[in-house]
């Protein structure tokens, strides 16, 4: 396996939150409609994110959303902190593995959090609806594709 940091970049940061920029009080509320959605171009097309707080390419913590399409695919890959998702809309069906096996994803729903470990290899899939999740995490952040030809970077 190849390993490769690559930052979340290409994310483009809400416009309505400052403190994605690092210009808050300690005090954030942000309302859905102040989220300014970008492309995540270290995932495959058609995902978009937007960081609500922090700098993920920063030693600092960093709340962000991606929203994922109907019948998406996140292929296998690993991240270099411990990565908090909630999710907020619809289902995602994940799962840990180094293979990605539709069978072996649990349904991950409204509410429900998972907790994945540093280095674990994990994916995901969407079925018939689009899926909104929220990550937490510290960075700086990054994603590593077990197979290289699923990093759509290359």
């Amino acid at each position: 396996m190849r390993k490769t940091l690559i930052v979340l970049t290409t994310i483009m940061l809400t416009a309505g939150t400052a403190a994605a920029a690092g210009e808050h009080d300690g005090h954030l509320m942000v309302s859905p409609d102040q989220i300014e959605w970008g492309p995540v171009g270290s995932m495959p097309p058609g995902a978009t994110a937007a960081v609500l707080e922090g700098d993920p390419s920063k030693a600092e913590d960093f709340t962000m959303r991606i929203r994922f399409p109907a019948d998406y695919v996140i292929p296998v890959h690993t991240h270099p902190a411990v990565e908090r998702v909630t999710v907020l809309e619809g289902t995602l069906y994940f799962a840990i593995g180094d293979r990605f096996d539709r069978n072996a994803a649990q349904a991950v729903g409204p509410g429900a959090l998972a907790v994945m470990g540093v280095g674990v290899p994990m994916y995901g899939y969407t079925k018939d609806e689009p899926v909104v999740i929220q990550l937490n995490g510290r960075g700086p952040w990054g994603i590593d594709y077990m197979n290289p030809e699923d990093d759509p970077r290359q």
